[in-house]
Order: structure tokens, then C-alpha cells, then sequence
């Protein structure tokens, strides 16, 4: 059977939290909100030259006008809970311009694929 990708879980694990979009937010953006950047995809394990496992990685970009801490534990640990790999976590930077502050958290989950 078709499994999810990496993108639609996301969105349905994290839209009921903030809002999301995938690579840029379109419209005027909220005082909160989520954009998705999918950053690799590939074949991890193989056996009789067939891929085995599929990994995926994306990069949640967390904006906020105000203090992302709570913010930032909420959706961590909704991805733990939905056994997601955080492969890394960072500050980014304020953005003067927009008036947002950029958290980022990276997320990587395997996928068996799908026999041909």
C-alpha cells in the first residue's frame, strides 16, 4: 500500500498547531506559523541492489513574532511522539525586516518502500 510522504505527515501531525506551508508562506503570514523545506530523500539501505529504506529529511522553519520557547518544546515533542528523528535543532536569527524570529528544527524518518 501507499505510505504517507514525509510532507503529508507533517502537515497533518503539525497544521492542527500552526499554520503551515511548504517553502514559503503565501498571503499575509500569521503572527506564528510553520513553512516545510524538504531537504533530501534518498535511498539509505540496499539488499539485491533494491532500495530498502527510504529516508527523508526536512526542515521545519518555526516564525514567531514573539517567545518561541513554548512554541518550539510543543512541536518537538509532537514529533517525538510520532517517532520522527531530530537531526538537529538551531536558532537561526531574527529577522529585522519581517520582525520574525526564525527556529529551525531538522527531521529525518524512514520509509520501507514499496516493492516494484
Amino acid at each position: 500500500g501507499a505510505h504517507m510522504s514525509i510532507l503529508q505527515e507533517l502537515n497533518a501531525l503539525l497544521s492542527p498547531l500552526l499554520p503551515v506551508e511548504t517553502g514559503i508562506f503565501s498571503g499575509v503570514a500569521p503572527n506564528e506559523y510553520l513553512v516545510l523545506t524538504p531537504m533530501t530523500d534518498e535511498f539509505a539501505l540496499f539488499g539485491d541492489n533494491t532500495p530498502l529504506i527510504d529516508v527523508s529529511e526536512v526542515r521545519i522553519s518555526l516564525f514567531s513574532e514573539g517567545n518561541y520557547i513554548n512554541r518550539k518544546n510543543q512541536i518537538t515533542a509532537a514529533l517525538l511522539g510520532a517517532a520522527f528523528t531530530i537531526t538537529d535543532r538551531r536558532y537561526i536569527g531574527y529577522e529585522n525586516d519581517s520582525g520574525y524570529y526564525h527556529y529551525a528544527i531538522d527531521v529525518a524518518k524512514e520509509y520501507e518502500t514499496e516493492e516494484i
